[in-house]
C-alpha cells in the first residue's frame, strides 16, 4: 500500500493549525496593566497572562492608590497592580482563566481582583510550591464585593 500525501493537504493542515493558534491568542484580548515601578511580582503576573494568550501593555506609576480609586477598586480587593481589559478592571494576581471566564460571561460588575499577594497565586509562585488558598473577588459600582472564584491551597515542600 502506497501512501500519498498531497502538497495541498499539507498546506491545509499547516494553515489550519496556524489559524487555530492565532485565533486562540487573539481571543484572549489585550490587557493594559499599571504597576508601581518598584514591584517585581507584577511582571511575573504579566508573563502568566502572556503565556495564556493575552497581549499586554505595561505602564508604571507611583500613584497607584489614585489609579485604583479612579477605577473603582474597593479597598477590600486591592493589590499591587491594576489592569483593564474590554471595559473591566483586573486587580492583583488574578489567574488568567478567571479573566477569560469574566470576559465570556460578561457579568454586570466593575471588575475582579485578588486582594493582597497570596503565595502561589500567578506571579507570586514560591520555590517550595506552597499555594495559599485565595479568592478572586468581584466588585460592582456600589463597592459591593462578592466571591467570583475560589482557589484551594496546597502545602509546599519542606526545606
Amino acid at each position: 500500500m502506497k501512501l500519498t500525501i498531497s502538497i495541498a493537504f499539507i498546506v491545509a493542515v499547516v494553515v489550519g493549525a496556524g489559524l487555530q493558534t492565532f485565533s486562540a491568542q487573539r481571543s484572549a484580548g489585550t490587557i493594559t496593566v499599571q504597576r508601581d515601578p518598584g514591584c517585581g511580582c507584577c511582571l511575573k503576573w504579566v508573563a502568566h497572562l502572556e503565556a495564556a494568550g493575552f497581549k499586554t501593555t505595561v505602564t508604571e506609576s507611583p500613584e497607584m492608590a489614585a489609579i485604583k480609586k479612579s477605577k473603582g477598586v474597593p479597598d477590600a480587593a486591592r493589590s499591587c497592580h491594576t489592569g483593564t481589559i474590554d471595559g473591566y478592571v483586573v486587580e492583583g494576581h488574578v489567574p488568567a482563566d478567571d479573566i477569560k471566564r469574566m470576559l465570556k460571561e460578561r457579568p454586570a460588575i466593575v471588575g475582579i481582583g485578588v486582594p493582597g499577594m497570596p503565595a502561589g497565586s500567578p506571579g507570586m509562585e514560591v520555590a517550595s510550591g506552597l499555594v495559599q488558598p485565595f479568592d478572586v473577588l468581584a466588585f460592582d459600582k456600589a463597592g459591593r464585593v462578592t466571591v467570583f472564584a475560589s482557589h484551594a491551597g496546597k502545602p509546599g515542600r519542606s526545606q
